[in-house]
């Protein structure tokens, strides 16, 4: 029997529950109901376990014994032990892409760092996150490949989904807001710079600087949204 189609459905709730939890839809410490989760997604019980039993190994779900799941809380000391473990482990990535990256990964840089200060033409709020989004993730991603190290890049994939939550509520205060990212622009400009001249201890400090300025801004909202 061919087990590709519950695969995809499989992965299919797995994106589409990830992308609500991370966008506010089920908010911390909602309990998921399979019911309702049933009708909002229009699948069956089986792949919704799979996407839920990810979404635990992730932490962005805990199981509750016997009674089902919920959305993990959020709090001001995980926002800081996240993005502190991912400032470090980022900063150390880039020093061995620095020393390791060749001609090649200094274009994708430069190419990536064009495409997301470009202005592009969207059709709506959401839309203008999401490229933006994907853009800086792209950026991010190009710098980070130098280093050579799967299991390195495994390690930030990781950091990656645990700070998407928070992450969320940054971007929905940056990307609206033109002066913030022309702050952001002028950061990634800088950044590259220091990159492309192999100044390791200068990146790094920048990289860890850059990774870290997020947090109090997210602090400040999550204590507006009562989520802390």
């Amino acid at each position: 029997m061919d087990s590709t189609p519950r695969q995809n459905l499989g992965i299919s709730a797995y994106a589409w529950l990830k992308r609500d939890i991370i966008r506010g839809v089920y908010p911390p410490g909602e309990k998921l109901l399979m019911s309702h989760l049933k009708e909002r997604y229009e699948l069956g019980v089986g792949p919704l376990r799979e996407a839920l039993s990810q979404l635990v190994s992730e932490r962005m779900v805990v199981a509750i014994s016997q009674r089902g799941y919920r959305v993990a809380p959020m709090s001001l000391a995980e926002l800081e032990d996240i993005y502190d473990a991912r400032a470090h482990l980022e900063a150390l990535i880039l020093e061995l892409a620095i020393e390791r990256g060749d001609d090649m990964w200094e274009a994708e840089i430069l190419a990536k760092a064009h495409t997301l200060a470009k202005v592009v033409e969207v059709k709506g709020p959401d839309d203008v996150l999401d490229v933006w989004d994907a853009r800086h993730k792209a950026f991010h991603a190009a710098i980070c490949a130098g280093c050579g190290s799967p299991h390195l890049l495994q390690a930030r994939a990781g950091l990656f989904d645990q700070v998407e939550r928070y992450r969320h509520l940054w971007l929905r205060e940056t990307v609206f807001s033109e002066q913030a990212l022309n702050a952001k622009r002028r950061e990634h400009a800088a950044l590259v710079e220091a990159v492309l001249a192999r100044d390791a201890q200068r990146a790094t400090t920048m990289m860890r600087e850059h990774l870290m300025t997020p947090v109090p801004i997210i602090a400040a909202v999550m204590r507006e949204r009562n989520l802390a």
